[in-house]
């Protein structure tokens, strides 16, 4: 209701003044009749009024409309007879026409002047305003100063206490937000329900939100939603198009400001992730150096014992533990040793056409080693299978595989490894499967990360650190193939499937 009532106010105004003007006109034209001026100067006083009224007034149509009037007035007026629309001299009529077509032309060219200075005077607020602006914001420390300093420059220019409430990098809107109270003083609010006012910017299909108290206009990065900015309702209602495109161009500047900052706040979080991974990966490799030898030596020398001592002597089954225990410590090294050439991409891949049957015999042979009580089957195809790979590689593929199998697995259980050629990949299988506890579902997607471990546990197995079935991932995929794992549709039990691929491939390198 409010708006219909200033458009007539304004409509009110504009009358008046008009009224006023040609009022003035008369007067002077009697004026000019009184001291026996010609009627030409009287026209051209008319005239006047018409390019008084069209430039006060703003409109077209106060314009038209004070054209036909001063033709009007001067005939009523001051044409023979007076005071009346009747014309007796034919000469007046001409008058008349070439009068009311220039009071037109003058009139539109005057309209048409106004608008466009007023339209310049528009885009010179505007680009002043979002240079002021962008001026600022180059001095912003964060995302939170960019969002003071976006909701100072809105609010000045738009005589309203806007607000601002920013998003985290997770996409949610923060617990509170910003807004500009009198002068320069800005306070901080709680907002009401996030999920809420995430909900409704999302699912936006207009350029702004409508709610009971603000106008939420979107700020959007390139990738995502970086926050909201408020317009008070009563503000928003009242905004014409003009104020609305400098709105728009204000929010741009800002969401630029925004996802320039974010970007390099990324980049300096991913310089310092690789700094810290690169000193990781050192003091891990030398680590695994200096405890390499050692554990070499205690390898050696249990072994050594073990053979200078009956089996029945206590001793024996220490010397034993000891040595089992320093084997899978060295097998651990190994694995991390691995992890830091594959991350640092030091680790070769050297393909060469390898014999299925010895690559997993050198594996079953280093486990036998390791748990001499598990039996571990083997099925492979009946003709020879010559597969590219690096072999070394591969075998630390299947210990990994056996290993974890052991570790979830009773010694009176079924491991196993099926080879199998597939003709319609053209794909070499490996399968490690176990009668073991399996997998739960929620482990099954994250089973090959670096440094994820399964919950279920197992009386005898020894804790991983979650290395090796990574490790496996990595080699293989180097390989161009692939690694799945499954829980056993026949019964408990989980099985691990590599593919690698029958076609000899360049050397590569991770």
């Amino acid at each position: 209701m409010a708006e219909p009532k200033n458009i007539r106010k304004r409509i009110l105004q504009r009358f008046f003044l008009m009224t006023v003007i040609f009022i003035a006109a008369s007067g002077m034209g009697y004026l000019f009749r009184y001291i026996n001026f010609p009627d030409t100067n009287i026209v051209v006083v008319y005239l006047l009024a018409v390019l008084m009224t069209a430039w006060l007034t703003r409109s077209f149509a106060f314009g038209f409309i004070a054209s036909i009037l001063a033709t009007f007035l001067f005939n009523y007026f001051f044409a023979e007879p007076i005071f009346t629309f009747s014309v007796n001299d034919p000469n007046y009529t001409i008058t008349f026409i070439i009068m009311t077509f220039t009071a037109l032309i003058t009139s539109t060219l005057t309209s048409h002047a106004k608008r466009s200075a007023l339209d310049a005077q528009g885009k010179e607020a505007e680009t002043k305003a979002i240079y002021n602006l962008t001026n600022h914001l180059t001095d912003a420390k964060d995302v939170h100063d960019i969002a003071s300093i976006a909701v100072t420059a809105i609010s000045e220019c738009f005589s309203c206490n806007a607000a601002c409430l920013c998003f985290d990098e997770d996409n949610m809107p923060e617990q509170t937000f910003i807004q500009q109270r009198l002068g320069e003083k800005q306070v901080r609010r709680e907002v009401g329900d996030i999920q809420e006012i995430r909900h409704q910017i999302e699912s936006l299909r207009t350029g702004f939100n409508v709610g009971d108290e603000f106008y939420d206009w979107p700020i959007y990065g390139r990738e995502s939603i970086l926050g909201v900015l408020r317009i008070p309702r009563e503000k928003s209602e009242k905004m014409n198009e003009t104020q609305m495109r400098l709105l728009r161009s204000m929010i741009e500047s800002t969401a630029l400001a925004m996802d320039r900052f974010r970007s390099a706040e990324q980049r300096i979080n991913s310089r310092e992730e690789i700094v810290k991974e690169r000193y990781r990966a050192n003091l891990l490799r030398a680590i695994s150096h200096d405890i390499r030898t050692p554990l070499s030596g205690i390898i050696g020398t249990s072994e050594m014992l073990m053979s200078m001592i009956n089996e029945d002597d206590p001793r024996y089954d220490l010397a034993q533990s000891i040595q089992q225990d320093a084997d899978w410590l060295c097998s651990l090294v190994e694995n991390i040793l691995n992890l830091t050439r594959l991350q640092d991409g030091k680790l070769s891949i050297k393909k060469q056409r390898e014999a299925v049957e010895e690559v997993i015999g050198d594996a079953v042979g280093h486990i036998a080693k390791r748990a001499p009580t598990y039996e571990i089957s083997v099925s492979v195809p009946d003709e020879l299978l010559l597969v590219p790979m690096d072999a070394k590689l591969i075998i630390q593929v299947i210990i990994n595989l056996l290993d974890n199998a052991i570790k979830h697995t009773k010694p009176e259980n079924e491991i196993g490894i099926i080879v199998e050629l597939n003709e319609n990949t053209n794909m070499a299988e490996f399968t490690v499967r176990d009668r073991g506890s399996g997998i739960r579902k929620k482990d099954l997607s994250n089973i090959f990360e670096v440094f994820y471990t399964s919950h279920s546990k197992h009386a005898d197995s020894k804790h991983g650190i979650g290395l090796g079935l990574a490790i496996c991932d990595s080699i293989v995929r180097a390989h161009g193939g692939s690694i799945e794992v499954r829980n056993r549709r026949d019964g408990a039990g989980a099985e691990f499937i590599f593919t690698l691929p029958m076609e000899d491939e360049q050397n590569e390198q991770i």
